[in-house]
């Protein structure tokens, strides 16, 4: 996506500039299939679905070859083989492919597919869109009990997988915001943070954060405060060591994790 006003939006380039605002999505192959965290933009969208205003305002480059789906096939695989689809949350650009995956089970925060269906405040009523899942996806509704991840309230999200995939929950940006954490082959720690930041600065230092997306973020959030004091938690994590962080739509993470 690339909205003008890269100074503002990424503290960087020009100010009528395009910004670069990725979808950073997972696909991760696991023992018994394979699971995506968030879709990104689907087919639908792609072919004309998306609102008029949002493509006016976030100016996306729209190409079928940058779809979960085609990436999924061009490695080979079929949409069938997605089994598990474990998503942050249920914006536009995260959800937005789960129709290209029909037969994959869902899983969501309980929070957030509540809020998703009685949307309460303005900005949920304009940030959701049922018919991105009005072909009744198989939802695997979790709640937070019990288990815990480097100080942070976890649910193990795949109860019939071996594969380590818990959801973090990380609110303050919607109702039901989670994080998805992932254990790789080699023991390492992997933390896709959705929109609980958009820039890696936010998680870095001292936190800073441009002063566009900034404001962009706290308009955005249904509860400000918790969305801060979960970034605060994020960088203390991320200073720590010992475990990777990505938000959904830093293209520096993005061009780090693409090596």
């Amino acid at each position: 996506m690339c909205p003008h006003g890269r100074r503002l939006m990424q503290g960087e380039g020009g100010w009528l500039e395009p910004a670069k605002i990725v979808c950073h999505c997972w696909l991760i192959e696991g023992r018994k299939g394979l699971t995506l965290v968030d879709t990104g933009l689907g087919t639908a969208q792609v072919n004309g679905m998306l609102h008029g205003h949002l493509r006016a305002l976030m100016r996306p480059k729209l190409s079928l070859a940058e779809t979960a789906l085609a990436q999924v096939q061009a490695l080979g695989f079929k949409a069938g083989d997605v089994r598990n689809i474990v998503l942050t949350h249920l914006d536009f650009d995260h959800a937005g492919a789960l129709a290209d995956f029909p037969d994959a089970t869902v899983h969501l925060h309980a929070p957030e597919l509540a809020a998703a269906q009685a949307p309460i405040t303005l900005i949920e009523k304009q940030r959701y869109e049922a018919r991105l899942w009005a072909h009744g996806p198989k939802w695997q509704l979790h709640n937070t009990a019990g288990e815990h991840w480097n100080g942070f309230d976890a649910v193990r999200a795949l109860g019939d997988s071996d594969d380590e995939i818990l959801l973090v929950p990380l609110a303050g940006h919607t109702r039901g915001h989670t994080g998805v954490a992932a254990k790789d082959a080699d023991g390492s720690w992997h933390l896709h943070c959705g929109d609980a930041y958009f820039f890696h600065t936010e998680v870095e230092g001292d936190g800073h954060c441009p002063i566009g997306l900034d404001v962009f973020q706290s308009v955005l959030a249904i509860d400000n405060a918790a969305r801060k004091a979960n970034q605060a938690r994020l960088r203390s994590l991320n200073a720590q060591g010992g475990v990777t962080l990505n938000s959904a739509h830093c293209p520096h993470e993005y061009a780090r994790a693409a090596g």
